[in-house]
């Protein structure tokens, strides 16, 4: 029986200003998905490490199996597959945990199907594996998973995905506190109506950021760093959010927000020097809390999702 194995990274999606329209990957976590032809032309997830036994293994339910589903029927194949997902990222976390699967295993089909798509068709489908998953259908995680680097979504309809530069010095710490937060509850929070002011000052912040990365001015990522349309509101759900932001910035950290819809939060730095004092510095206020905390970082991921073997 055949067999492919493929690896989709971890994404920060939102980037502070970029509220469902920027996300960027990073190295080392991610999910890998392995797929084993069978003779019973169904999908099967067989499967499934690392997630405490709380994803379902329901065809019809689980992102992997309904990314691979919808790229065949799209490409009017019937083909038995069993699933094999091992999960690399926390549930509930902000680090686009169901994308990277649903990412994963889209890159390890197109290769069993010896690539009749290019890695960017790969998109909608995982897009509408993420619509099952949380109930909206974003790429500002999935598109990073996939493409790799800092991604822009400028529009859905028609998707138009464009990826921007990384400037070499940029890296990201990640700090994943010991608490869920479900997506449902983080955007229930949201308002449905932005003030023209906040909309002026969001817009400004994205054209900033994304100039920032063109000329790899890190001075002007830093003020673009900022969010006030989704994290005032989402801001209150996560423990220690102005505290550890207030302790890292004189630490040398660019600037900080929510990953994707949280708890994670992410801060960007130049180089590598200065990590080790901004985890530092999370590590103690969530310690006077009373809450451990995962502490990651990273160079910014440009490969995005590849096949293992």
């Amino acid at each position: 029986m055949r067999t492919v194995k493929a690896f989709a990274p971890a994404t920060v999606a939102n980037v502070s200003c970029g509220f469902d329209i920027l996300g960027f990957a990073i190295e080392g976590m991610g999910d890998t998905v392995q797929l084993i032809e069978n003779n019973s032309q169904e999908l099967r997830v067989v499967s499934i490490t690392g997630d405490g036994g709380r994803l379902p293994l329901d065809a019809a339910k689980n992102t992997c199996s309904v990314a691979i589903q919808a790229l065949l029927d799209e490409l009017g194949i019937h083909l038995g597959l069993d699933i094999h997902l091992e999960k690399g990222l926390p549930l509930g976390s902000g680090m686009g945990s169901s994308a990277a699967s649903a990412v994963a295993a889209l890159v390890a089909l197109n290769e069993f199907l010896e690539n009749p798509l290019e890695k960017k068709d790969l998109l909608p489908f995982a897009i509408l594996a993420e619509k099952v998953a949380c109930g909206a259908g974003h790429a500002d995680n999935v598109a990073p998973s996939l493409l790799g680097g800092f991604v822009l979504i400028r529009d859905y309809h028609p998707l138009d995905v464009i990826k921007l530069p990384v400037p070499s010095e940029l890296h990201c710490v990640l700090l994943h506190p010991h608490y869920e937060l479900r997506t449902e509850d983080s955007r229930s929070v949201l308002r449905d109506q932005i003030p023209l002011k906040y909309s002026t000052i969001q817009s400004g912040n994205v054209g900033g950021l994304v100039s920032g990365l063109f000329l790899s001015d890190y001075g002007l990522i830093s003020r673009s760093l900022r969010d006030v349309i989704a994290e005032p509101y989402r801001a209150v759900l996560i423990p220690g959010f102005y505290e550890v932001r207030e302790a890292i910035k004189s630490a040398g950290s660019l600037g900080m927000g929510i990953s994707g819809s949280g708890p994670t939060l992410f801060s960007l730095c130049q180089g590598e020097s200065s990590i080790p004092g901004i985890i530092s510095a999370a590590r103690k206020v969530y310690e006077s809390m009373g809450l451990g905390v995962d502490a990651y970082h990273s160079a910014i991921n440009t490969r995005g999702a590849f096949v293992i073997e």
